[in-house]
């Protein structure tokens, strides 16, 4: 079986390097431990390096189980080819409650360490309600100092390599960025031709914070997710001129965007194809026609204003809730 390399981008952390796509374990529905289990080692000898979980998903233990498999069996040689992230949930972000939950997250994972630990939503919620979605009588305002300098001491005790965020608007990094001691290293939001961040990946660039870009195709066939990045006709006609598929030219476009990819697929030639994005490029022209489709996001299944006018962000709909 042919295996890839991928490119890795630096973090600000250091000489710490991440590859630039990346496999996401969420699934909405459920499915069950083996599948993720057998989708993981695929990737692996694939050549996916990066693979991205989080407390909620509840594929923490069988992402670690694959790890132990993968280097039983000699995927991979050592632990430390592999860049494992995963997050901290709205429950235990309170700053007496992250440490301990990435230990648990350690020992679901059996790892001495993670390469990447986000705070997963900017909102915290009621200690113990642990479920998703949150129950709007649960959300409670984060206390982002005492959260974060928890992250902070996570890093230090060496339990993860990097810290970051997900979700977060700039607006909100700007507040961590004023008393942070460590900066986070990403933050991973939802970005998509349909939904460019281009704002907010100003912002980041200008301040080191690497994006990473999840629902990268709008995240169809989801619940909350959208058919109208896999189904316009300026990505089509991208696509067929260049002999690639939508994802393709969607993985590309945000490829050159310079931000990292979450991938989600359990399919063997979809995983693939996803990979084949690294020997061609985009044109000027075709950028541009890009940079100029109609904004409007998936998340919520809400209709957002593009974020070249008046922003309603998903930070700003929890603002306006707490």
């Amino acid at each position: 079986m042919a295996s890839f390399t991928i490119p890795e981008i630096p973090l600000n952390s250091g000489s710490h390097k991440m590859p630039v796509l990346g496999l996401g374990t969420a699934s909405f529905p459920l499915v069950g431990s083996e599948t993720v289990k057998q989708a993981v080692l695929q990737a692996i000898e694939l050549g996916y390096r990066h693979f991205d979980t989080a407390s909620v998903y509840q594929t923490e233990p069988a992402l670690g189980e694959s790890i132990a498999e993968a280097l039983s069996v000699g995927l991979v040689k050592s632990r430390d080819e592999l860049f494992i992230t995963s997050k901290l949930w709205c429950d235990d972000a309170h700053g007496d409650r992250v440490l301990p939950a990435l230990q648990q997250t350690l020992q679901n994972l059996k790892l001495d360490y993670l390469d990447l630990y986000l705070v997963h939503w900017p909102v915290s919620a009621k200690p113990g309600s642990y479920e998703y979605p949150t129950k709007k009588e649960d959300v409670l305002a984060m206390d982002f100092k005492s959260v974060w300098t928890a992250m902070e001491e996570c890093q230090k005790l060496g339990l993860t390599k990097s810290i970051g965020v997900s979700n977060f608007s700039s607006k909100k990094l700007g507040d961590i960025l004023a008393f942070a001691k460590i900066p986070p290293a990403v933050n991973q939001v939802e970005m998509n031709p349909m939904w460019q961040q281009r704002q907010l990946l100003k912002f980041c660039k200008a301040n080191g914070i690497l994006v990473a870009a999840f629902s990268p195709l709008g995240a169809v066939g989801t619940s909350w997710g959208t058919n109208r990045v896999m189904e316009n006709e300026v990505l089509k006609g991208i696509a067929k001129a260049k002999g690639k598929t939508v994802p393709q030219v969607c993985l590309r476009w945000a490829y050159e965007q310079g931000v990292a990819i979450l991938v989600k697929s359990f399919n063997k030639e979809r995983m693939i194809a996803n990979l084949e994005i690294f020997d061609w490029e985009l044109s000027d022209k075709e950028t541009k026609l890009i940079s100029e489709i109609p904004q409007s996001r998936a998340q919520l299944g809400e209709e957002f204003i593009s974020d070249d006018g008046p922003i309603k962000s998903l930070e700003e709909f929890w603002d306006g809730e707490l």
